[in-house]
């Protein structure tokens, strides 16, 4: 039977790092909430349904395109990433299959080109584990003291920054969150759980402009990014589906 796919995106975080009173994933980007604009990415590859794992006391999902949307379905957030994730996976429990595709996609990556999606589900069809969209780093790496004194320079090469949207089987994903939560292991991506496991993911390289809201500098450049893939300006055309 072939296998299906369904979305997954945990949206529970307070976003600390932003500095603001509303969660990074509700400010407002184009006239949308960051979060409409990561799951319209996210809707437009072939998933059944999408799980959104939020706070139980989130005041502001209900204001969003997407809460009434009968494809969005909302499952209970927790303490940390992972915990969310697993949950979202419980949520999809009476419809996913063992080996059906779950595509874990953050709610702040509004920028993340569909092609870049297709090109990411063609690649792992028949990979055994699945893998994750990425960038290899250029950039000279250094390691740091508390105080910002470099203490190493870091070999870059085989290096890469992960992005999402990381896609795995269904039950695989969820036997190798548990363990690791289980275990007291530190998971910051469904790629670090998989790879506890036991498990290699694939690498796939997308474009730069997949950013991740963390800073409040990055809504105006995910703000020039979502222009530039609609104007076709600055070589960051998003293509149609």
């Amino acid at each position: 039977m072939k296998p299906r796919y369904w979305g997954l995106m945990p949206a529970a975080g307070v976003g600390s790092r932003m500095g603001g009173a509303i969660p990074k994933q509700y400010l407002r980007l184009h006239a949308k909430a960051v979060i409409d604009h990561s799951l319209e990415r996210l809707l437009a590859a072939p998933v059944e349904r999408v799980a959104v794992a939020l706070s139980t006391n989130d005041a502001w999902w209900p204001q969003t395109a997407h809460a009434a949307d009968p494809r969005v379905l909302r499952a209970p957030g927790g303490a940390e990433r992972c915990h969310s994730v697993l949950n979202g996976l419980r949520t999809l429990a009476d419809l996913a299959r063992a080996d059906d595709w779950v595509l874990v996609h953050d709610a702040a990556r509004p920028c993340v080109r569909t092609a870049d999606i297709r090109t990411l589900l063609t690649r792992i069809a028949d990979h055994p584990t699945g893998g994750l969209l990425g960038k290899p780093v250029h950039d000279t790496m250094k390691r740091a003291d508390a105080d910002g004194r470099i203490t190493a320079t870091i070999d870059r090469q085989d290096l890469w920054h992960a992005f999402t949207p990381q896609v795995f089987r269904y039950q695989a994903l969820r036997d190798a969150l548990t363990a690791a939560i289980e275990g007291g292991q530190t998971v910051t991506d469904e790629a670090s759980a998989m790879e506890h496991a036991g498990y290699a993911p694939l690498l796939v390289e997308g474009a730069p402009d997949n950013l991740k809201i963390t800073r409040p500098q990055d809504l105006a450049l995910a703000g020039f990014f979502l222009q530039s893939q609609t104007s076709g300006g600055a070589g960051f055309s998003e293509p149609g589906p």
